[in-house]
């Protein structure tokens, strides 16, 4: 495959975009939008993809009452016929597989390289998914000297879905997949940046059989499609994927109606490499855990803290490799890095730049916009940074590293826990009750140790401090998605007290 071909592939699939627009979908019904619309650009070129359906709380409000009214049925389905639902959407990712990761690419400026794989983890969630949905009620039986408690789960409601705009179709699959497995019916509001392979998902997923308004697509933005989901009554629960900001926000606006939310949020994320890591393969892990997805990737390891005695030969090696990374056109099967996926968050990754310099760190590589079309950067690096400096206390969420040093474990402790962050955290040495001592000591939800970030389905996904709440994958995932029942069966005639006899 070639740039040209990917090019000329990518334009057949955008042709109906282009002529009639990317509509929502409500109640199985292709819907303009009552807000009008808005359009959505290529950060590769800043051209013109599509006009998109503007959603406004009209809009949501018929979402969320086709979700309610869809939910008694789609509830009461067993969970084999669900599970034959879900392997069947999986089924649809998998046959355009090439076609969602075109258009995320051109929607989103990630590369071909990445995203070609994808749209395959979209279709592996929802067959992971799949196959727990039979079980996704089962509970535990709790028998105590009088009764036999037995426990159930029940789907909680109609839940509202928002999504960010950096991978969005596989993040799309990680919330909506368990969803709809546990027996939930679905309001999705995407990105506005990047609203393109969401209506592909909702498309293949009614292609597969999923009843109308069991998944309902509202595109629009957060101040009014957004808040309006996060405020309808019939909305029992929101899961979000964004910046810890708009997480508080959210809360607030859902308090009204006590809404249920699982956050994942942002991240600042610490990769501690000690002096007697595998520092090849150390070196690789930072580079990729930074750079690759743009950097627009909440648990990419944006603060470097390297041991003094290393810290120099470390640094030069890694310029070295940093200013060689391939930045170019994302459906180029050689580039490494794509652009930002909008002038607006260019704007605020480059100014840090400054911020950085202002500080007193050093630019040791990239930095600069590359070209004068679409929102390319170099990838950045700062060394000689202190903890409380901004470049390493605040997520930029781009391609920018900014490293520290430490002279022991002690303070490399203090500073990896030094910010308000804690979703992630990645350890390199050969110690292994170091690497003990120090995982247990991080406060982060995940931790990779002398490996980058390798997700395994079944385990636990998810934030503390301000990186979110709650957890993903597994059945971490259902107890999001789904209520606890007990019930308490009284095994024979046990005391009860006698008042007024």
């Amino acid at each position: 495959m070639t740039l040209q071909t990917h090019l000329e592939k990518l334009d057949r699939h955008l042709a109906r975009f282009r002529e009639g627009g990317i509509p929502n979908l409500i109640d199985g019904k292709d819907a303009e939008g009552s807000g009008g619309t808005f359009q959505t650009h290529s950060p590769v070129d800043e051209s013109l993809i599509a006009e998109v359906a503007r959603g406004t709380a009209a809009d949501i409000d018929r979402a969320a009452e086709a979700a309610k009214a869809a939910f008694p049925a789609w509830a009461a389905l067993s969970g084999d016929k669900r599970k034959q639902v879900l392997h069947r959407i999986a089924d649809g990712i998998e046959a355009r597989a090439e076609e969602i990761a075109l258009c995320e690419c051109w929607d989103t400026g990630q590369a071909w390289r990445f995203m070609s794989k994808a749209a395959l983890r979209g279709a592996e969630n929802f067959r992971y998914f799949a196959d727990l949905a039979p079980s996704a009620r089962d509970g535990k039986t709790l028998p105590t000297k009088d009764h036999l408690n037995v426990t159930s789960r029940r789907p909680i409601g109609p839940v509202g879905v928002i999504t960010p705009w950096n991978t969005p179709f596989m993040l799309s699959t990680w919330k909506i997949a368990p969803a709809l497995a546990a027996g939930c019916t679905v309001v999705h509001k995407p990105a506005e940046f990047s609203p393109l392979t969401a209506r592909l998902l909702a498309e293949i997923c009614h292609e597969a059989g999923l009843p109308p308004g069991v998944l309902n697509l509202v595109n629009g933005m957060g101040e009014d499609a957004g808040r309006a989901l996060t405020e309808h009554p019939a909305i029992k629960a929101i899961g979000f994927v964004g910046e810890s900001r708009t997480g508080s926000m959210i809360m607030k606006q859902g308090a009204d109606t006590l809404k249920r939310v699982h956050f994942e949020l942002g991240g600042k994320n610490p990769v501690v490499v000690f002096d007697d890591a595998d520092l090849d393969r150390a070196l690789d892990a930072v580079i990729f855990m930074i750079y690759s997805l743009n950097g627009e990737r909440c648990t990419s390891s944006s603060r470097l803290l390297v041991q003094e005695s290393i810290a120099v030969e470390f640094h030069a090696r890694l310029a070295d490799r940093v200013n060689r990374i391939r930045v170019g056109h994302p459906l180029d099967p050689e580039t490494e890095m794509g652009p930002l996926i909008h002038k607006t968050h260019f704007d605020k990754v480059t100014s840090y730049v400054g911020i950085g310099e202002a500080d007193g760190a050093k630019l040791a590589a990239g930095g600069h916009r590359v070209g004068d079309k679409g929102w390319f950067v170099r990838p950045t690096l700062f060394t000689g940074a202190t903890p409380q400096m901004r470049i390493a206390q605040e997520e930029v969420f781009g391609p920018f590293l900014t490293s520290l040093t430490f002279k022991d474990e002690a303070e490399a402790l203090e500073i990896a826990n030094s910010t308000a962050y804690g979703l992630t955290g990645y350890l390199w040495t050969s110690d292994l009750t170091r690497a003990l001592r120090f995982s247990d000591a991080l406060e982060a939800g995940m931790i990779w140790v002398n490996s980058e970030n390798v997700r395994h389905l079944p385990t636990p996904f998810g934030g503390v401090k301000a990186s979110g709440i709650g957890r993903d994958g597994g059945d971490w995932s259902f107890e999001f998605y789904m209520e606890q029942k007990n019930t308490a069966f009284a095994l024979g005639s046990h005391k009860i007290q006698r008042l007024g006899a």
